[in-house]
Formats: C-alpha cells, sequence, structure tokens
C-alpha cells in the first residue's frame, strides 16, 4: 500500500494525449470527492494504452484529500476522505479480488471514498467489477498519436519515420513510444534506412502473448499458423480457415482459441482481435517454429505468388533464385497490396543494393496503387544510397501529387523522366503534367506533355497529348479536334486513367456529357478493376462534370463519397478538390455555413501545396454565394483579380467559367467598365468551346451592359439560347436577373412572370437562398408568394415587407447605397424607406435599429454567431 498526500504543483504526471474523454472521468471522479461524496470508476483497456498513467493522474490531482495505491491486500486508513487506487486488479488472485470489493462496499455510506480501478480487458476479473461505472480505453486516433510521438522525439522524427511508427504502433501509447526509443537518431531522421521489422515493444507484445498460454497445444498451433498466413495480408483480411487446416492445423483449437476471445472465425476466415496480438504470436515463437510453419503453408499454398511469400518467410538472409522468382510471380495480376508484399520480400532476400533498390521502388508503387501512402513512403525509405534512381523519384513524385506541394512533386517526376527508360519516363512526364495543372501553370504543362514522346502504341493517348498541346499553344480548332479523336478512341471497357483523361479532355472541348460518361465508365472501371488509388479522383472527376452539368445534388453526393475514400486513401490533395466541389455545390443550394466551411478547408489545403484550380473553385463558390446573398460588391471584390490576365488570375482552365458571375457581380455593384471587358474575353472563348451552356450565359452578360432599349431583346435572347440547352439553374438566374429589371422600370405586371419561372426553376434545383431572392422580388412587384411563412409577432410586424428587406439590412451594418444594390431599387427609395422604418419603429439611429432586432431575434447576436464557428 502506497499512501500519498502530495503538494499541488510538487509533481505532475506526463502529459495525456488523446484521452479528453478518459481525464474528464477521472477529474469528475476526483471532484465528486472533494465535494464530500463517493463513487467509482472501472479502467478498462488492452495492454499498453495509458490505465497507470491515468491512475497517476488520478494521484497528481486529488491533494488535499489524501490517496492510497493498493498493490496487495490491506487495511484502508479509518478516517477521512480517501481516493483508492487499484492498477491492474486482474493481477490479483480471485480471493484477494472478492475480499477488496467486498471491503469497499462495507464501507459507511457516510463516508466519502472514490475507488479507481483498472483491469486489462479479457483478463480473469474483467467480468467481476458489474457494480461501478466502467470506462473502456480504446487506441490514440493519428493525431493524438502524432503529438505524442512529437513530445518523445522533441520533434526531430521524420515525417516519413513518423508515420510508419504511429502505423505500426497500432495507436499503443507504450508501443510507440517503445518503437521510437529502440531506433537510432539518424534512422529516426530518416537518414538511415528502417530495420525490418522495427524493435522495441517486447515486453508488451509478451503481455499480448500471456492471454494464449494457457490454451490447448492444438490451439497455439492453430494461431501460429494463423499469424503466419496473416503475416503479408491486407489489415483485416485474416487467414484462410481451410488454408490451416490443409497445413495440419487441427480444428479442434479453434473452439478454445475464440473462447479466450485470441480470434473471431466468419465467413471461412480467423481474424485476431487485435493486430498486436498477432504480431505477438508470431514474435514469441522461435525461429525454427515460425519458419516451420510457414514452409507447412507453403506446401499447401495452391496460389503460386503466396507460396512463393511464404517461402521467403522460412528462408534466409539472402536468397537471389527465390527473390527473382518472387520479383517475376509479382508481376501477374494480383490484387496490389499482394504484389506490394511480394516485391518486398523479394527485396529483403536480394543482396545487390541496385536491384534491391528497383525492387522496393516496385513494392512501393504497388502501396501507392492500393491507397496505402503510408507503406509506400516506408518502403522507399529502406532504399539504400543508390544516386539518381528514376524508379524512386517517379513513385516520390506521384505521391507528392496526391498529399504533397505540386511543385515538388511536378520536380520529383521531371527528373525521374531524365532517368527511367522510355515507357515509365513518359507516365512520369504525364504526372509532371497533372502537377502543373494543378499549379495553374500552363506553361509548365505544355513543356511537360511536349517532352512526352509520340505514343503509337496508345491513340488515345496520343490525341490527348497532341490535342492538349495544340490548345495551350493557341490552336484551339486544332486542339479541339485532337481532343475529340481522344474521346472517339477510347474502347467501351478501357482502363480507367485513360477513361480519367477522355473526361479531362471532353471539358476541355465543352462536351459536358460526354465528360459525365467517361467519368462514371471510369468510376466503374476502377470499382470493378482497380487500382484503389484511383477511387477518389474518379469521384472527383464525375462530381466536377456533374457540377459543370448543372446536377448539383449528384455532384455532391458524389464529392461527398469521394471525399471518404481520399481520406481513407491519404489523398488529401484530392480532398482539397472535392472540399471545392462541395462548396461550389452549397453555393448553388443556399446553404451559406456549408458553402464557407468547405471553401475554408479547400483554401487551407490548395494555399501550402500551390493547388491553384481548387483555389479559384473555393473563391469562385464564395462569390456565388455573396451573389445570393445579395452582396454582389463582395462577389465582384472576390472574382475580379480571378477573371482578369495578369499574375493574379486564377486557374487558366477555370477562369472563363467564373466570368458570367462576375459580370452579373459587376454590374451591379458599378464596376462596368471591368464587366465589358470580361465580356468581351468571353465572347471570344464561348465562340471556340463546344460548352452548351456559353451561348446563353453570353446573351445574358450582354443584357446586363446593354443599353435600356435593347436590354429586353437581350434577355428573351438569352432565355431563347437557354431554351435549347439543359441548366435549370442557370436559366432560373437568367430570369431573375430580367424580372428584377423589369421590376426596376416598374414594370411590375411584366415582371411577375419571369420572377415566376425563376421561383420555380431554383426550387426544382433545390437552389433555396436564389429561390428566397426570387420570392422577395415576386413580394416587390406585388404578388404573394404561395407557402411563405408569415411574419411573427415583433417590432417589424407593422413595417411593409419592402421596409422589413431595407430595415434588416441596415441592422446587419449595410450602408444605403449597399442596399439599394442587394435589393435592385435606387438610392432614394432606400433613404425614403428608412425614414419611415425609424419613424414606425421609434428609433433615432442605426445602431438603435441593429439593436432592436437583435434583441427580438431578428438579427442573430454577433457573439454567439462567432462562438458557433469557433
Amino acid at each position: 500500500m502506497t499512501l500519498s498526500t502530495t503538494v499541488p504543483g510538487a509533481l505532475r504526471p506526463p502529459e495525456l494525449h488523446g484521452r479528453r474523454e478518459e481525464i474528464a472521468a477521472v477529474e469528475s471522479l476526483v471532484g465528486r470527492l472533494r465535494a464530500g461524496r463517493g463513487g467509482a470508476l472501472v479502467l478498462a483497456a488492452q495492454p499498453g494504452l495509458g490505465r497507470t498513467a491515468l491512475v497517476e493522474h488520478a494521484r497528481g490531482i486529488c491533494p488535499p484529500v489524501p490517496s492510497v495505491q493498493l498493490t496487495v491486500p490491506a487495511a484502508l486508513p479509518r478516517q477521512g476522505p480517501l481516493l483508492v487506487c487499484v492498477d491492474d486488479i486482474h493481477a490479483w488472485p480471485s480471493a484477494a479480488r472478492s475480499a477488496l470489493l467486498a471491503d469497499l462496499r462495507r464501507l459507511p455510506a457516510e463516508r466519502p471514498v472514490a475507488v479507481l480501478l483498472t483491469v486489462a480487458e479479457h483478463h480473469a476479473g474483467a467480468g467481476e467489477l458489474g457494480g461501478p461505472v466502467t470506462l473502456r480505453l480504446g487506441p490514440l486516433d493519428d493525431t493524438a498519436a502524432a503529438a505524442l510521438l512529437d513530445r518523445l522525439t522533441q520533434g526531430s522524427a521524420d515525417p516519413v519515420v513518423g508515420a510508419w511508427l504511429i502505423r505500426e504502433a497500432v495507436g499503443n501509447p507504450r508501443l510507440l513510444t517503445a518503437l521510437a526509443a529502440a531506433l537510432t537518431p539518424d534512422q529516426l531522421a530518416g537518414r538511415t534506412p528502417l530495420p525490418d521489422p522495427l524493435p522495441g515493444g517486447e515486453d508488451l507484445l509478451d503481455a499480448y502473448a500471456a492471454r494464449i498460454d494457457a490454451l490447448p497445444a492444438d490451439a497455439r498451433a492453430l494461431l501460429l499458423l494463423a499469424a503466419a498466413a496473416a503475416e503479408h495480408e491486407p489489415d483485416g483480411a485474416g487467414a484462410d480457415l481451410a488454408l490451416l487446416l490443409r497445413a495440419g492445423g487441427a480444428a479442434s483449437g479453434l473452439a478454445p482459441a475464440e473462447a479466450a476471445g485470441a480470434v473471431v472465425a466468419a465467413g471461412g476466415r480467423i481474424h485476431f482481435t487485435h493486430p498486436l496480438l498477432r504480431r505477438a504470436v508470431l514474435r514469441r515463437a522461435p525461429l525454427a517454429r515460425r519458419g516451420a510453419a510457414h514452409a507447412r503453408l507453403a506446401a499447401v499454398c495452391r496460389d503460386r505468388l503466396s507460396r512463393l511469400v511464404q517461402l521467403s518467410c522460412a528462408a534466409g538472409d539472402h536468397d537471389a533464385r527465390l527473390a527473382g522468382d518472387l520479383a517475376e510471380a509479382a508481376i501477374a495480376p494480383h490484387p496490389h497490396a499482394g504484389r506490394s508484399a511480394a516485391l518486398a520480400r523479394a527485396a529483403a532476400l536480394t543482396a545487390d543494393p541496385t536491384l534491391r533498390t528497383d525492387r522496393l521502388a516496385a513494392a512501393a508503387e504497388a502501396s501507392r496503387l492500393a491507397g496505402d501512402p503510408v507503406r509506400a513512403r516506408a518502403l522507399l525509405a529502406r532504399t539504400a544510397a543508390v544516386p539518381a534512381h528514376g524508379g524512386v523519384h517517379r513513385v516520390r513524385g506521384l505521391l507528392s501529387l496526391a498529399d504533397g506541394p505540386a511543385a515538388d512533386a511536378r520536380e520529383e517526376l521531371i527528373t525521374a523522366a531524365v532517368l527511367l527508360p522510355p515507357e515509365p519516363a513518359r507516365h512520369a512526364l504525364i504526372g509532371a503534367a497533372e502537377a502543373a495543372w494543378a499549379m495553374g501553370d500552363a506553361v509548365a504543362y505544355r513543356e511537360a506533355m511536349t517532352r512526352v514522346p509520340a505514343c503509337a502504341d496508345d491513340p488515345a493517348l496520343e490525341a490527348y497529348r497532341a490535342g492538349m498541346c495544340a490548345v495551350l499553344a493557341g490552336r484551339t480548332a486544332e486542339g479541339h479536334a485532337l481532343l475529340r479523336g481522344c474521346l472517339d478512341d477510347v474502347p467501351a471497357t478501357g482502363d480507367a486513367a485513360g477513361l480519367l483523361r477522355a473526361g479531362a479532355a471532353a471539358l476541355v472541348v465543352g462536351e459536358v456529357e460526354a465528360a459525365c460518361g467517361a467519368g462514371a465508365r471510369a468510376l466503374a472501371a476502377v470499382r470493378a478493376f482497380g487500382p484503389e488509388v484511383l477511387l477518389p479522383r474518379a469521384l472527383e472527376h464525375l462530381a466536377y462534370g456533374e457540377l459543370r452539368a448543372g446536377r448539383h445534388t449528384r455532384a455532391r453526393a458524389h464529392a461527398l463519397e469521394g471525399l471518404r475514400a481520399a481520406r481513407r486513401t491519404g489523398q488529401p490533395n484530392v480532398a482539397v478538390s472535392l472540399h471545392a466541389v462541395l462548396a461550389l455545390a452549397a453555393s448553388v443550394e443556399g446553404d451559406a455555413e456549408a458553402c464557407t466551411a468547405h471553401a475554408a478547408a479547400a483554401a487551407a489545403g490548395a494555399g501550402p501545396h500551390g493547388l491553384a484550380q481548387a483555389a479559384t473553385l473555393a473563391v469562385w463558390a464564395v462569390a456565388r454565394a455573396d451573389l445570393a446573398a445579395g452582396r454582389p460588391g463582395d462577389a465582384a471584390a472576390r472574382l475580379a483579380p480571378l477573371v482578369a490576365p495578369g499574375p493574379r488570375c486564377g486557374h487558366f482552365a477555370v477562369r472563363m467559367l467564373a466570368v458570367p458571375c462576375f459580370v452579373e457581380a459587376a454590374v451591379q455593384a458599378g464596376r462596368t467598365a471591368e464587366a465589358r471587358d470580361a465580356t468581351a474575353e468571353f465572347t471570344r472563348w464561348a465562340g471556340a468551346t463546344a460548352d452548351r451552356l456559353a451561348p446563353a450565359q453570353l446573351a445574358r452578360c450582354r443584357a446586363l451592359l446593354a443599353p435600356p432599349q435593347h436590354t429586353a431583346a437581350a434577355y428573351e435572347n438569352a432565355l431563347a439560347h437557354h431554351d435549347r440547352t439543359p441548366g435549370e439553374f442557370e436559366r432560373a438566374r437568367t430570369q431573375l436577373l430580367y424580372g428584377q429589371w423589369l421590376r426596376r422600370r416598374r414594370r411590375t405586371r411584366e415582371a411577375r412572370g419571369p420572377l415566376r419561372d425563376a421561383l420555380v426553376g431554383f426550387e426544382r434545383c433545390g437552389a433555396r437562398a436564389w429561390a428566397d431572392r426570387s420570392r422577395g422580388e415576386l413580394r416587390a412587384a406585388g404578388e404573394a408568394v404561395a407557402g411563405e411563412r408569415e411574419p411573427g409577432p415583433g417590432p417589424l410586424e407593422a413595417l411593409t415587407p419592402q421596409q422589413q428587406r431595407i430595415a434588416r439590412h441596415v441592422a446587419e451594418g449595410a450602408t444605403n447605397r449597399e442596399v439599394a444594390v442587394r435589393l435592385s431599387v435606387s438610392h432614394r427609395t432606400v433613404d425614403h424607406h428608412l425614414r419611415n422604418v425609424f419613424a414606425a419603429l421609434g428609433v433615432r439611429s442605426r445602431v438603435e435599429l441593429s439593436r432592436l432586432l437583435a434583441g427580438d431575434g431578428g438579427l442573430p447576436d454577433r457573439d454567439e454567431e462567432i462562438a458557433a464557428h469557433l
């Protein structure tokens, strides 16, 4: 028994990462004790997850109330409040556990005693503590594990090394601490290759393996075979039970292993209940027994690659023949994760440094294609210091294209292209061009594509290469003709990468429906045949195509699925692009909060990684939301740098798409000269693209800029163009602008028709904020809107609908001129209505009006609004 009355602040336990809920529960227990009330809490967890650290935390914060830590049965002090801590109560004999629990239950109810017990799951005693509240500790998430590793290494760990350590520790803080401590400073810093397997944590693995020590011999033998069979399988895949039985495992061993909670059998496969238990079974077995298990599995494997992998696990340090057989077998069609495991084993058996690096680079590429960038980078970290290895540069560049700065990816891939043979060099250059595209560097894109050799063996790729070069060289007609050939040459069941290129070519030409079709086929191909790494990219292409086609709900659904896939496969750059697509969808649907959040997420990733296309889309989304909310000045200010030529312009493939929004905002904000310049350039672009919406959008821009005597005819011309093309949202926007113009000219009866059509169009495509604007315009035109909410009681009830809108805008801080622009009325009209508002409400200033509406709920409280976004 250890009694403690430590002075507060004298000694604090080490910082606990990722344990906010558990710390709160422990501190709540201590708080009840200080308040004169007792309580009990049980912390249950697998070994190494921090049970003892939480006990130390409780004792550190308990003073001035004394605490006692029992390590053996002992008598408790008889008086005063007390914190009783028993760590690892499962290690006590059953009789001692029962006696302690009985003593605690017999304590007087009026005596404040808090009890904190910890128990290892799946151990004796875990089921005896049903009375107290039990809190089960899970593994640390990656963020908490990274914070712990940073503290352990004082920030000296290389990011690639750190990611692999976190992966290997599977959220176990004790194992992460041991793994980091076992590496040399050069290994931690990434200057020398990591050992395989990683050393460290043997005592923790012993604690896991101790769970099976009492099992019968046939159960232990079956578990060793299962651990050996699953060693190079993807996480969670388990081991084939039929294979284990063919290898000599006894079926009778399965029931006791399941009863002990070591494994679960499902679907003909055996799954360990914890990855560290599988690792512990292998690590604890003597080398000879482990090798014999692999040899027995190899003898009964029916798949050549699996048989060779098992033989390699039983082999010695180097075996050139076996390594060559493994590398050869890995070329045949196999899941990318399995190919990576085979190539990594081949590399481990290879003595020649250059050949070993070749095989590690190939293994890393297979892991990348499997959607496992952490393993891919860890494999590259094992490569020897072979100077200027093209395969290593290529894989690093492709990994950076998915999760790093685009400029770094481009340089790595350009370097790789110099060092590689023609075929892989061609694909490296295409990757470099993709990086330049993401950066918005048209010159660098064209340079990379120009360096790609003519692809006589792949007509679709050659048409894409030549067509993109022609477009960026200013030969638009020639380029579009070639890109259409690219679409024609894609087979009905082509590879996913080729289909994604075809979709990109269709968007450049303006064939939006063709782009959606190619994107859908690419998605189907990835789901059927892989590779997994292309899934988020296929969903991104399809979401963007649906967005261009005006199908915003579909675009949002595909983008959300793509976002989950991008996170799962470690592709934050793709996630950034998907956030931008989601921001654009939200700007149509009228969800301003979602638009702002997704645009902020896109900007946060696009800035550091130089992703100009995603950044441009995100700004466009926020500007369109400004337009929907009646803030044309803000929208014009955001879009002006993106649509104007010059160094601050937006992405070369996106800027023309945003011009119609800019022209609308600029005209309403009084920036007419800029709107005319943008319309002139949009006219040239619309003449070259096949985008079916472009003529209608151009006609709308011209109507916004037309003199009054020609405006009505210009809007009618724009609507005639819309009649020949799909696109409900864009048509409704034209109708809304036409109705606004008619109402501003006091032609209210004529205005109601376009405004009604606009309202119906916006409602059909789910554009809520735009529909609200249409309703407001209809009210101002003197028409009641069906289904509209009745105004609630309050200070604005006595005002007309127009006065209510003006009052709310002014109370939000808008000037009279800004209100006039938002509501499409004159400055003098706003002045007149505002004077009447002040008189009707009995206020004398804009400040008083703002306070009145905020107090009534007519405006959000700014402090609450700010707090809600933190």
